[in-house]
């Protein structure tokens, strides 16, 4: 278990050594978490949650849980997520347990948070970008955290038009506003 704090209120996080950052904070989620700029009517989707560190965060910002949605493919993170959401008091997060995007279908989010795996290949991300994009409100935000550019500056550009791009701490925040229902380059198609 370690602490955090977010928006001047300290939270407990219960881990398993089997889950991303088990330590402690993880310092490019955090780095993302700064440009989230949670508002209260938010809603959001934390992909790949983990032990839940980005809902507790946006909770943390007046984010209701009840419109949050977590997702992670790992039942022990599910688990650990909800703990960890209850245990902090913000209870009624939706918490789906499966393959992501393929797993959520709802869609009208206005903020989509992920540090997505990116030390294979990037399927995930792409799948990840893609449909995320579709899920987002007109005006709705994706966040992503990575220790890659390029790849991921060219991605978020031809799906969503445009990118801002903060480094930090040896990490790089991607984060695009969704313009449109359609994809940014044509050869892009919705999905």
């Amino acid at each position: 278990m370690y602490e955090a704090e977010f928006n001047g209120r300290k939270i407990n996080i219960g881990t398993e050594v089997s889950l991303f950052s088990p330590q402690g904070a993880d310092r490019g989620t955090v780095a993302m978490l700064r440009h989230a700029d949670f508002t209260p009517e938010d809603k959001v989707l934390d992909l790949g949650c983990g032990t839940g560190i980005v809902s507790l965060a946006a909770c943390c910002f007046g984010v209701s849980p009840s419109n949050i949605t977590m997702t992670d493919i790992d039942p022990a993170a599910c688990e650990c997520s909800r703990k960890n959401m209850e245990a902090n008091g913000f209870e009624g997060a939706l918490v789906v347990c499966g393959d992501a995007l393929e797993a959520v279908t709802d869609k009208g989010y206005t903020v989509i948070l992920s540090n997505p795996p990116y030390h294979t290949d990037f399927k995930v991300a792409k799948t990840f970008i893609e449909k995320g994009f579709n899920r987002l409100s007109v005006g709705g935000r994706m966040l992503l955290v990575t220790k890659r550019k390029d790849w991921y500056k060219n991605k978020m550009i031809s799906v969503f038009g445009g990118v801002r791009i903060f480094e930090e701490d040896g990490y790089f925040v991607f984060l695009s506003s969704k313009r449109s229902d359609s994809y940014a380059k044509k050869g892009n198609k919705k999905r």
